[in-house]
């Protein structure tokens, strides 16, 4: 789990500037897995980012860096807190939430779709990603855009300019301790 696979995949969440990030690397086995999230949560997590594993499929782990506060913020609006309730979370805090989506991706073979809310999408675009099955979306970038394409449209230029910054610093020797914003 290198440096670059995290800037690559993570940096608009490192910056501060989303909830969340997923990214898949090799797994060749469980407890090197486990160990590296030690390893990264104990240098991530005074800057407010922590990283967890949400399952393996085969040989891949499947990871989710994310800042508490932000998802805490996202899930604590009642229409998400409804929409999370439909889909079968009891209860919507942060922890218990990312255990039950944790328990959703290992017991189902389709992607659950509430991931957005995770990955701080608007909740008007992860219900339009639902209800139209995937098509006739207005936009597609970080994510299938159903509502406020010119917004959207900023939030993905933004996060492609983070992401080629961060790879940038990254490259010039920067640690992934510097790049961490503290919020």
């Amino acid at each position: 789990m290198s440096e670059e696979l995290l800037v690559t995949h993570c940096a608009p969440t490192l910056a501060g500037m989303k909830t969340g990030s997923l990214f898949n690397c090799k797994c060749e086995s469980l407890c090197c897995i486990k160990a590296a999230i030690k390893e990264w949560n104990s240098i991530l997590n005074c800057k407010g980012v922590y990283m967890s594993l949400l399952t393996v499929m085969k040989d891949r782990a499947l990871i989710y860096v994310f800042r508490p506060e932000k998802l805490a913020k996202d899930i604590g609006v009642e229409e998400v807190q409804s929409f999370l309730k439909e889909q079968g979370y009891r209860n919507c805090y942060p922890d218990a939430c990312i255990k039950r989506l944790s328990e959703r991706l290992r017991r189902y073979e389709t992607f659950p779709h509430e991931i957005g809310i995770f990955l701080g999408y608007p909740i008007e675009d992860v219900k339009g990603f639902i209800e139209n099955k995937g098509q006739n979306c207005k936009c597609i970038g970080y994510w299938k855009v159903y509502n406020n394409e010119k917004e959207a449209e900023k939030t993905f230029q933004k996060y492609k300019k983070c992401t080629m910054i961060y790879r940038k610093k990254l490259k010039e020797g920067r640690s992934i301790e510097k790049l961490v914003v503290q919020l």
